[in-house]
């Protein structure tokens, strides 16, 4: 499996999750209510799966290894775009979480708020993967040698053993004070 294989596999999970948002958008939209606890659902999967897991991989490992490497207009604007597009999502989920909250303590004006960055996000994240899938991975994956598609595709293992550990130490200390 060449590194381009998980982050695909991430990307199919995350497709899946945009389809339940989608559905949740249309039971908000039908029944005027937003279940709180299903926002701050999908805010973890975004937050931890989609950005730090998924989007993490590709920054700290993809990107940074890009850096050593010949690579072209082109490719250069595109990452550029996918690094912006991250920072985006980012700040959408922000919102949708101070959304979230002003919904949670009362503030039933938030909702349109919600249905909104939620719609964002089930926009966003669709065109974003297929910018990644059919142009991105498969035009810079040619810049490394084969060595290093297996090491970077073990520093993706790697990466991701981390992450649970990372999580939760972060909610104890969270919790702890």
């Amino acid at each position: 499996m060449k590194p381009r294989g998980p982050l695909m596999i991430e990307h199919r999970l995350i497709e899946k999750m945009l389809g339940v948002v989608s559905r949740h958008i249309t039971a908000i939209k039908e029944t005027g209510k937003a279940d709180p606890v299903f926002i701050e659902t999908v805010v973890d999967f975004v937050r931890v799966y989609a950005d730090r897991t998924h989007h993490g991989k590709e920054e700290d490992i993809l990107f940074k290894a890009l850096e050593s490497k010949e690579i072209s207009g082109p490719d250069e604007k595109i990452m550029q775009e996918l690094i912006d597009e991250h920072k985006f999502g980012r700040k959408t989920v922000g919102e949708l979480v101070a959304a979230n909250r002003e919904y949670a303590s009362g503030n039933k004006a938030a909702l349109s708020t919600i249905i909104e960055k939620l719609e964002t996000l089930a926009k966003f994240y669709p065109e974003h993967i297929i910018k990644e899938d059919k142009a991105f991975f498969p035009s810079t994956e040619k810049l490394f040698t084969p060595k290093e598609l297996d090491d970077m595709l073990e520093a993706f293992w790697e990466f991701d053993r981390k992450m649970i550990h990372e999580k939760y130490e972060a909610l104890v200390k969270q919790l702890a004070g």
